[in-house]
């Protein structure tokens, strides 16, 4: 057997070709959910339908500064022929009015306040003038609910408010507070495990010794799974060591839904990764090397959970920083969305998931017909408008990334891109 029929290898795939392949094998399991109080919802994504449980408002209400008036009584009024009506009190906010609104009367009344019976619309101040303290001129009409928020204008009993699946934004929590809902049922954070491989890796906190790096991936995987909406589940460092990393892999994934490998997915002597995946299938790697740049050498398969039976993904993503990150918003992060439960405004389908800018190429690019190639860029406001610089440099400097602001992709079958076209950069 050889090392590529060993490691599961059947030859480099697109992007498209790996995503469709896993998404043709992964089961999604049932997903968990716990109940929060709304203040620590901020980005959970909803585990149940919810329905207004009242009208919203409650009470027929002012949308501006004014009087509250039988809008009959304004009909024909002019600033040559005004209408006279009493002021008959103060409408207090966060009280109903103690008395009806009869023909040729009014009410002062603040926005949000309550409207009185017999009024069905609110005359603005800078619409009338006062005569006396009792008695004003009305010198514009008013339509019937003019300036009024009716009873259920807002939601209805019973009406679906949010759906499962919708991302709670701040916004939604207003709502929700507004409808008495302070309790929410949120599905859990799916936990997403990375184990550090690599003889040479060492701890961040640590002074490297001869041919050592530290560890620094694993901190750039758990700010993305944070903002992804997962939770960063540290392994630990592991030699390259078959029987050690089938034992961290075995436990991964009995209490993880999604497991990176960080290191150990390019050929050579230290390349176990593959073979602990196939090892613990089926149906183990699904596919070995990607047409992308930086990234190709990536590892995708599925092994069985120990403890729920169902599959977990697992990635063998490249060793240097560059690589790890391309390879996690391209692979891995779509993946950890479907586990997290959210579900895309349809109105949304085919449009591109990233923060987008348009600029011009400042500096030409190369590519090779058959890759995917990711280019990292900075962006610089020129007199005739955005241009996008590349940020050359291997992928093994984090400097690039620290440096760059987003990428640019060259298509699989360009060999570059001239300077001065536009191009679209992807945001961090």
């Amino acid at each position: 057997m050889t090392m590529k029929d060993m490691l599961g290898r059947s030859g480099v795939v697109s992007r498209e070709e790996a995503l469709k392949t896993l998404d043709g094998h992964l089961i999604l399991p049932a997903l968990s959910f716990e109940e929060f109080s709304l203040s620590k919802t901020l980005g959970r994504v909803l585990a149940q339908d919810i329905l207004s449980p009242s009208d919203q408002p409650a009470f027929d209400r002012a949308t501006m500064d004014g009087y509250a008036v039988r809008s009959g009584d304004t009909f024909g009024a002019a600033e040559s022929r005004p209408a006279l009506l009493t002021v008959t009190g103060d409408i207090l906010m966060g009280t109903m009015p103690d008395r009806d609104i009869a023909r040729g009367e009014c009410m002062k009344i603040a926005t949000g306040g309550a409207l009185p019976r017999g009024a069905d619309a609110v005359v603005m101040f800078e619409q009338t003038q006062p005569i006396d303290d009792r008695t004003i001129e009305v010198v514009k009409a008013v339509a019937p609910e003019e300036n009024v928020s009716k009873t259920g204008d807002d939601m209805k009993k019973g009406e679906a408010v949010f759906a499962k699946g919708q991302v709670i934004r701040p916004q939604d929590m207003a709502a929700l507070a507004g409808m008495g809902i302070t309790r929410v049922q949120v599905f859990a954070r799916p936990r997403v495990a990375i184990i550090s491989t690599g003889n040479e890796i060492v701890p961040a906190d640590t002074v490297p010794g001869p041919g050592q790096i530290r560890d620094s991936n694993s901190y750039q995987l758990e700010g993305l799974i944070t903002l992804a909406g997962g939770i960063a589940v540290k392994k630990g460092i592991l030699p390259d060591d078959f029987d050690r990393l089938r034992a961290v892999l075995e436990e991964a994934s009995s209490d993880c839904q999604i497991v990176l490998f960080t290191g150990g997915s390019s050929v050579g002597t230290a390349d176990f990764t593959a073979r602990v995946i196939n090892e613990l299938g089926p149906p183990g790697v699904l596919v070995h090397g990607v047409s992308i740049k930086p990234g190709k050498p990536l590892i995708i398969g599925l092994v069985k959970g120990k403890a729920s039976g169902t599959s977990v993904p697992v990635f063998g993503l490249p060793g240097h920083q560059a690589a790890v990150a391309i390879c996690f918003e391209q692979f891995v992060r779509p993946v950890l969305l479907r586990f997290t439960g959210a579900v895309s405004d349809p109105a949304l389908e085919g449009l591109s998931p990233y923060r987008t800018v348009k600029a011009k190429l400042s500096r030409s690019v190369s590519s090779s017909p058959g890759r995917e190639d990711h280019v990292r860029v900075t962006l610089e406001k020129r007199d005739d408008g955005l241009y996008a610089t590349p940020v050359f440099g291997a992928s093994g400097l984090i400097s690039t990334l620290v440096k760059a602001v987003g990428t640019v992709v060259v298509p699989v079958n360009a060999i570059g891109i001239e300077s001065g076209e536009e191009v679209e950069v992807r945001l961090f």
